[in-house]
């Protein structure tokens, strides 16, 4: 039988635009196409390191299979490394339908004072936006109104912190640092906690929710004395058992 063609992995050039690299990184997940198989083909635990995932995401370039939401939002971020200017951030959304609930994540994406995502999906207005939102939560009533047509309720809409252009970082990805149960909420409050997010967010001054307690920022810093010295193991269990 005949081999399907490999789409080839978009390269930027300096003469496109970060819109222009976007649409092309988001055109190449297309053509990997979405996954309706039932069989997810790449294995992608959330709590990994990023420095893993993104050996995912490069085995995910070189198989050329099938991908559904989570796997485009690993891809999106290794096509997107190195483009300082390009912030990337994690949404997740949490829907009820038919007495369902189903779980979907875009990569959102800031650049430019303007917001937009890259992503995959069954539904073609639940994946990609365009990078012309002005604010966060104007592209996440986007989403909404567009899962609306569906008749689908959102119930929680999760939002990460910015991930690390540094592809050999052992950090994880923080997927939920503000989680929102959009259901219970006016639109206007959604829109006000978004927008504080969102300004934290811009300034850097927010911090994963799984770093070390202060207490222990502080105990860093000191000299270790031999008494201290004997509880540090214990320490670092409890360090462990936090991560």
């Amino acid at each position: 039988c005949v081999q399907p063609s490999v789409p080839p992995v978009p390269n930027y050039k300096l003469s496109m635009s970060i819109p222009e690299w976007l649409q092309a990184i988001q055109t190449y997940m297309k053509m990997l196409q979405y996954n309706h198989t039932g069989t997810q083909f790449f294995e992608i635990r959330k709590s990994r390191p990023l420095s893993g995932l993104m050996e995912t995401a490069r085995e995910m370039t070189r198989e050329s299979l099938p991908i559904k939401c989570l796997e485009a939002v690993i891809l999106g971020i290794y096509l997107t490394n190195g483009q300082p200017s390009v912030e990337r951030f994690p949404i997740s959304f949490k829907t009820h339908f038919s007495g369902n609930y189903f779980h979907h994540v875009v990569l959102g994406i800031y650049c430019n004072g303007r917001y937009g995502s890259l992503g995959m999906s069954r539904r073609s207005d639940l994946m990609d936006k365009p990078l012309t939102y002005r604010t966060l939560s104007d592209l996440i009533f986007e989403f909404e109104d567009s899962y609306k047509k569906y008749l689908h309720s959102v119930k929680k809409v999760k939002i990460g912190l910015y991930v690390p252009h540094e592809p050999h970082s052992f950090q994880p990805i923080e997927w939920k640092q503000l989680v929102l149960n959009v259901s219970k909420m006016m639109r206007t409050e959604v829109r006000k906690e978004l927008e504080k997010f969102a300004r934290d967010m811009r300034m850097k001054i927010l911090k994963p929710s799984s770093a070390h307690s202060p207490t222990k920022e502080r105990s860093r810093g000191k000299s270790l004395s031999p008494r201290r010295r004997q509880a540090s193991p214990q320490r670092r269990a409890c360090r462990r058992d936090k991560s």
